[in-house]
């Protein structure tokens, strides 16, 4: 799978309105058959970072994430939002889903 974590600044005065204006690249992401997960957070230390933690089944899957419309859509949307460009790690991973943490077991 390919595993993606992005991180996005915001500039202040779009904040609380942030995850509003993303919503319809979020469920057209989210309905893509090879999506896996697509899930935003903030950051507890900076508020006008938002974290967005997405999986794709695949190759193919990836592929045409980025090139779908809501993709590009999507990126005009954030363009007049945020401070920076958005810092991204990429990769592809073993695995399907999120394993259990060895380390951390909760009976």
């Amino acid at each position: 799978m390919y595993f993606i974590v992005v991180k996005y600044q915001v500039k202040p005065e779009f904040t609380d309105s942030f995850i509003e204006k993303v919503t319809p690249f979020t469920q057209a992401t989210r309905a893509e058959e090879g999506n896996l997960w697509f899930d935003w957070s903030v950051s507890v230390e900076n508020p006008n970072e938002f974290i967005l933690v997405e999986a794709f089944r695949d190759d193919e899957a990836a592929g045409k994430h980025v090139n779908s419309e809501h993709f590009a859509a999507g990126l005009e949307t954030m363009r007049p939002l945020l401070v920076s460009t958005p810092k991204i790690v990429s990769r592809k991973v073993d695995g399907e889903d999120w394993d259990a943490m060895g380390e951390l077991v909760i009976d």
